[in-house]
């Protein structure tokens, strides 16, 4: 048997973090298996689709490294298929024409929440005659299409995380309606019809998914039945929960993929992380890993069952061991696009050979590529003396030390690392002072600040594009 998983997001928003996470449990699988990993767009709710969240589900799958062997399949192009099997069961006795309009619904719920019931759809019109339904039509009244789910039957099956699951018939909430209605008859199918018809048609042989379906499973296994098709393994998978133990949501802050983009993480991290969020590697000291060392260890029996906590720290100490590991010259191309969103110029001698050496400077100091903006923005923009930076300024014989030094660059206007320490150590002898005061009254000047990354290497890059000097004289007058 040939493994065939698929992942099938809602293009209604943005690709999620717990959608995100399923997908990459799903092709995890597949590869373990040596499978197919297939991707299928759930778009039949036509009010709420958007062409451009299915785009983003696909830039951010991409963007992961969770890439696909077939698809994307859109529902929204298989109408017909549903159809013909909405028509099978009908043929078979499995479904009826139902009727009962919305006043009447809501009434029977008003009813049945009197009484402290669950609510439920009493079945009412499954047993209708001819008569009674050419008598319904005359009225107007539209349809939708109700599967019979029978209350005494127990569906029953062995969950890949969770093991044995049972559920009854009676606590499905009556017979399910699997199409809705329109004017044009049965109308839109609806998800947990349409689901099972696609895995039937895709050859689904495992449905790998979120714990908050196990009672849409319960459903979809009747119909399986019915259509007389093989029932797909099923593995639910634990839910991502936030620190406070509830379900990650939008009240969170961020959920959305391209928000954990935005925020600085790299994919590699990312998915890396997304993978422990509910598993954990046969080697518990085991951390960090990609999606094909992963896919090689991967199995449902290290699943948990309990939720899987988001640690926000966990994230960023992961997304620091990816960026302190990346090559100077990939991490550059990948630092680039927050800096041009920051205004940041690349003239003036800013281009890639000094880019990368910046790059080499900060990069060990960054937790998230977006920390690069405010580390780097000394080299981008004119700077103001914090007051720390004043106060080192206005310290006794740190205007002669910064004299010394721009006269010294008279002489040595490409500096190099050699050459810089010369100066300092010239500096020194000549005004006959501490090597630390030259060394803090030279950072105060040329950053604005007195901390803040390698001092010869932050005048190396200044140097190179001019603004050495002029910040020198700067921090001269506002030492006077």
């Amino acid at each position: 048997m040939t493994v065939r998983v698929r992942i099938a997001p809602s293009p209604t928003g943005n690709l999620h973090i717990g959608t995100a996470r399923t997908a990459v449990f799903n092709w995890l699988f597949a590869r373990h298996h040596g499978g197919k990993f297939i991707l299928r767009i759930e778009d039949t709710d036509l009010e709420r689709s958007r062409p451009e969240y299915t785009e983003n589900i696909l830039e951010g799958l991409r963007w992961l490294g969770l890439n696909w062997d077939e698809g994307p399949l859109f529902q929204s192009q298989r109408l017909d298929l549903y159809k013909e099997a909405v028509q099978k069961l009908l043929d078979q006795g499995l479904a009826y024409r139902c009727y009962t309009t919305s006043e009447e619904l809501e009434a029977l719920r008003d009813a049945q929440k009197a009484r402290n019931e669950a609510p439920r759809y009493d079945n009412r019109h499954r047993n209708l005659t001819p008569e009674q339904r050419t008598a319904f039509e005359a009225e107007g009244r539209s349809y939708v299409i109700r599967f019979k789910i029978e209350d005494g039957r127990e569906i029953v099956w062995n969950d890949l995380v969770r093991g044995n699951m049972s559920w009854r018939g009676s606590d499905l909430g009556g017979d399910m309606v699997i199409a809705r209605a329109s004017e044009e008859g049965s109308g839109q199918p609806l998800y947990n019809f349409v689901v099972v018809v696609d895995d039937i048609d895709m050859q689904i042989t495992h449905v790998i998914r979120g714990e908050d379906h196990i009672a849409n499973t319960a459903k979809q296994i009747l119909l399986y039945e019915a259509l007389g098709a093989k029932i797909p393994d099923f593995a639910h998978a634990p839910l991502i929960l936030n620190m406070d133990g509830r379900k990650l949501s939008k009240r969170d802050g961020v959920t959305s993929i391209f928000d954990f983009k935005q925020l600085g993480f790299t994919a590699e991290a990312l998915v890396n992380y997304m993978t422990l969020l509910g598993w954990s590697p046969p080697d518990s000291t085991q951390e960090i890993f990609t999606l094909e060392a992963a896919a090689k260890e991967f199995s449902f029996e290290r699943v948990n069952k309990a939720g899987a906590k988001f640690d926000w720290a966990k994230l960023d100490w992961l997304n620091s061991q990816y960026i302190h590991n990346t090559p100077v010259d990939k991490l550059t191309d990948l630092l680039i696009p927050f800096w041009e969103a920051a205004g940041y110029k690349f003239d003036g001698g800013r281009e890639r050979p000094w880019l990368e050496q910046l790059v080499a400077l900060i990069s060990q100091s960054l937790t998230r590529l977006v920390d690069a903006v405010p580390m780097a923005q000394l080299f981008f923009s004119d700077i103001e003396f914090s007051d720390e930076a004043s106060t080192q300024l206005k310290q006794e014989g740190s205007a002669a030390t910064l004299k010394s030094i721009v006269t010294a660059l008279e002489n040595q206007p490409q500096l190099s690392e050699a050459s810089a320490q010369d100066i300092i150590k010239q500096v020194v002898k000549e005004q006959n002072v501490k090597k630390g005061l030259v060394m803090r009254s030279l950072r105060a000047a040329l950053t604005g600040d007195v901390h803040g990354p390698d001092l010869i290497q932050s005048w190396l890059l200044l140097n190179q594009i001019g603004l050495d000097k002029p910040r020198l004289n700067k921090a001269i007058t506002e030492a006077n």
